[in-house]
C-alpha cells in the first residue's frame, strides 16, 4: 500500500498545455484590446496566481501601468482590473481549449498513480468557466482527476493553501504530510508548502521554460539544458522539495517521498 494518500496536480504547464501557452496568449491579446502591449515575459511573470490577481499584478508593473495610463487616461485600479478580467475570461476559455493537449507521459503517470491507490486532485488559477472546456478536452484524452478546484471557489487562491485543503476535503484524504503538490510555478509550489505537503516542481514543460513541445524539441541541447537548469533553480528557490523535467518523471520522485514518509520524515 502506498505511503502517499493523494497527489494534487496543477493543470496548464503541468498536465496539459506544454509551455503554458494559453494564458500567455490570452493576456497579451486582451491587454492589446485595451491599447496596452505587453511582452510574453511580462504576461508570464505572475503565472500561477488566480487570474484576477494575475491581471492586478500585471497592471501594477510600472511599465504596464504607464502604458495603461497612456492608453486609457487613468491609473489602473480595481475597476480596471475587473474590466480586463471580464474580457479575459471568455477569451481565455477559447484559447485554453485549443491548448488542452495532455503533456506526453501524463496519462501513463496518472494510470500508475491509480494503480497505487493514490487519489488524484487538482488545483488551478483558471475559473470554473474556463475549466469546463479544459476538463472536457482532457476527459476526451483519458484524464479525469478525482477533484478539480478552481480559482474563486475558496476565499483566497494561491499562494494560500486553501485550494489544496478543499481538494483534500473532496478526496477525503489526509494527513497533509502524506500528500504531494505538483506544479510548474512559484505560487503553485508555495500553495503546497503552505498546506504542509511535499512539493514537486516541473521545469521543462511549464511556464518557466515557456516553450511548446515542438519549440522545445527544436532547441539545441546545450541551450535547452542551460535554460532548464535556470528554471530548476527558480523552483527550488520557491521552495520545491524536488524538481523534475515533466510529470512523466514523477514516479521515481514519489518513490523517494514514500521512503522518507516510511522513515518518519515530514516535509519542512
Amino acid at each position: 500500500m502506498s505511503q502517499i494518500e493523494a497527489v494534487i496536480l496543477d493543470w496548464a504547464g503541468t498536465v496539459v498545455d506544454h509551455g503554458c501557452q494559453a494564458p500567455t496568449e490570452a493576456f497579451t491579446e486582451v491587454l492589446s484590446h485595451f491599447g496596452v502591449d505587453i511582452t510574453a515575459t511580462e504576461a508570464r511573470a505572475p503565472m500561477g496566481l488566480p487570474k484576477w490577481d494575475h491581471i492586478e499584478a500585471l497592471l501594477t508593473m510600472p511599465r504596464v501601468a504607464e502604458a495603461w495610463r497612456h492608453a486609457q487616461g487613468s491609473t489602473p485600479d480595481a475597476a480596471a482590473v475587473q474590466q480586463v478580467y471580464e474580457v479575459f475570461v471568455p477569451a481565455n476559455t477559447e484559447v485554453a481549449e485549443r491548448h488542452a493537449a495532455l503533456i506526453p507521459g501524463a496519462l501513463e503517470t496518472i494510470s500508475a498513480l491509480r494503480s497505487r491507490g493514490i487519489a488524484i486532485g487538482s488545483t488551478t488559477g483558471y475559473t470554473r468557466e474556463i475549466m469546463e472546456r479544459v476538463t472536457a478536452a482532457a476527459a476526451r484524452q483519458g484524464y479525469q482527476p478525482d477533484s478539480v478546484v478552481c480559482a474563486g471557489e475558496v476565499p483566497q487562491g494561491r499562494p494560500t493553501p486553501l485550494m489544496v485543503y478543499k481538494s483534500l476535503l473532496d478526496l477525503q484524504r489526509w494527513p497533509l504530510w502524506r500528500c504531494v503538490k505538483v506544479d510548474d510555478t512559484a505560487p503553485g509550489i508555495a500553495e503546497g508548502r503552505n498546506a504542509g505537503c511535499w512539493t514537486v516542481g516541473v521545469s521543462m514543460t511549464g511556464n518557466g521554460m515557456a516553450l511548446s513541445q515542438e519549440a522545445l524539441a527544436a532547441l539545441p541541447a546545450a541551450e535547452r539544458d542551460r535554460r532548464n537548469e535556470a528554471v530548476r533553480d527558480e523552483l527550488r528557490e520557491a521552495g520545491a522539495h524536488f524538481v523534475i523535467d515533466s510529470v512523466a518523471d514523477l514516479l521515481p520522485c514519489l518513490d523517494t517521498i514514500e521512503e522518507r514518509i516510511a522513515d518518519g520524515i515530514r516535509p519542512e
